[in-house]
């Protein structure tokens, strides 16, 4: 299972989303620090589930990172993230 394809099991499971985006942009981070050929270093998520209502921002980015987990986290350079409740 790719990396991508993880971080969007782990999220559809974990807040059932109306809407997710996983976006692999390593590409674009070609020569900058982090970058690993073949990609899966740099991801934008985009998602939007009921269960962030009511949340703060802080809150949001917490809950995405707890879901998808340490060992995720740890196989990632960076995540931007767009968080909607």
């Amino acid at each position: 299972m790719t990396l991508t394809d993880e971080i969007s099991t782990r999220l559809t499971a974990a807040f059932a989303p109306e809407m997710l985006q996983v976006i692999d942009e390593s590409e674009n981070h070609r020569g900058h620090a982090g970058y690993r050929e073949g990609g899966e270093s740099h991801f934008r998520v985009v998602i939007r589930a009921p269960g962030f209502a009511g949340m703060g921002r802080l809150a949001r980015h917490r809950a995405v990172h707890a879901a998808l987990g340490a060992d995720v986290m740890g196989r990632l350079h960076a995540l931007a993230l767009t968080v909607e409740g």
